[in-house]
């Protein structure tokens, strides 16, 4: 009994320093968890609320408002879509196409260029990091940029008009540059220059094996980035077959709004086309839909992901 209250005293004793400061006492440790519960929640309702309301019928939405628990349990919304499934599986493939080369593009292109900037020894160094620094301050304008894209470009009714324009992000760089430069020893460099190997054997054989918090981290910002975007196709896209599926539902969504706010001025066809369409339920069913393939995919870059966001953390 002596000795373990010995034992006790002793580690009593060795908490000085930083690490009485870092200790947290019960009452602060079920405040934290409250609050981050609290948080969770915000985040997770509101998604529940929508997905509910997908699966509602338009007259419970109508009558009874929205419900956690469908009132009347309906397929309409999604039916709704289905009989719009010709350009929406078209619009998905056009979707995938640019998400899956433009991210994989962007992670090339933005670690390639961040290598460059963590190398001491680069002369051009200071320009480029100012080259790179400006635009996340400044930026073109958009007439400009619809200018070089469209005009000078010539991408405009292109596929490569959805993806070049996204393809490298300043903050991306900043990123890339920074987890090189603290993370890649220059000692592991120099002994693969003194072994004979050129940069690019040595980014891609030694860099990047080292390097998956990073590449995992951009590649979800690029992955978000693409999947969400639909004002690419609203600027440069007229053709319909290269419309990405965001823009297609967005147009859809748009349409809807338009016929339920002019419902008044239509004829009695289009009155009775409005009646039968499920207007907030098809809207839900919308969202659910560019969210669910998002949703299953970010778990299997969560560990690197957060580890690549900390990496400007202090390491003790």
């Amino acid at each position: 009994m002596n000795s373990a209250k010995q034992i006790q005293k002793m580690n009593k004793n060795e908490l000085t320093g930083f690490d009485r400061f870092n200790r947290i006492s019960k009452s602060a440790n079920i405040v934290l968890n409250l609050i981050f519960i609290l948080m969770a929640l915000a985040c997770i309702v509101p998604v529940l609320l929508v997905v509910a309301i997908s699966f509602s019928a338009e007259t419970s939405i109508t009558e009874y408002g929205y419900h956690f628990i469908p009132k009347i349990f309906s397929l309409e919304g999604y039916t709704f879509l289905i009989s719009q499934s010709k350009m929406i599986v078209r619009a998905l493939g056009v979707s995938l196409f640019v998400t899956v080369v433009g991210t994989a593009l962007g992670v090339l292109l933005t670690t390639l260029m961040g290598y460059v900037l963590s190398r001491p020894g680069y002369k051009l160094n200071g320009f480029l990091t100012m080259v790179v620094f400006i635009p996340m301050v400044f930026n073109g304008g958009l007439v400009s940029t619809y200018y070089v894209i469209s005009q000078l470009l010539g991408l405009k009714n292109s596929v490569w008009a959805l993806i070049l324009p996204l393809c490298v992000s300043s903050f991306n760089v900043v990123i890339c540059r920074t987890f090189f430069t603290t993370t890649v020893p220059e000692s592991l460099i120099e002994s693969a220059k003194m072994d004979g190997a050129s940069q690019l054997i040595i980014f891609s054989r030694i860099v990047l094996p080292i390097s998956k918090p990073v590449l995992a981290t951009i590649g979800l910002f690029l992955c978000f980035s693409y999947w969400n975007d639909w004002y690419q196709s609203m600027l440069y896209i007229e053709d319909a077959k290269l419309y990405s599926l965001q823009a297609l539902l967005n147009a859809i969504l748009t349409n809807i709004q338009m016929l339920a706010k002019n419902a008044a001025t239509m004829g009695l066809g289009a009155a009775e086309m409005l009646a039968q369409m499920p207007q907030e339920a098809a809207r839900m069913a919308i969202v659910v839909i560019i969210v669910a393939p998002i949703a299953c995919a970010y778990p299997f870059f969560q560990k690197y992901f957060i580890s690549g966001l900390t990496l400007g953390a202090v390491k003790g």
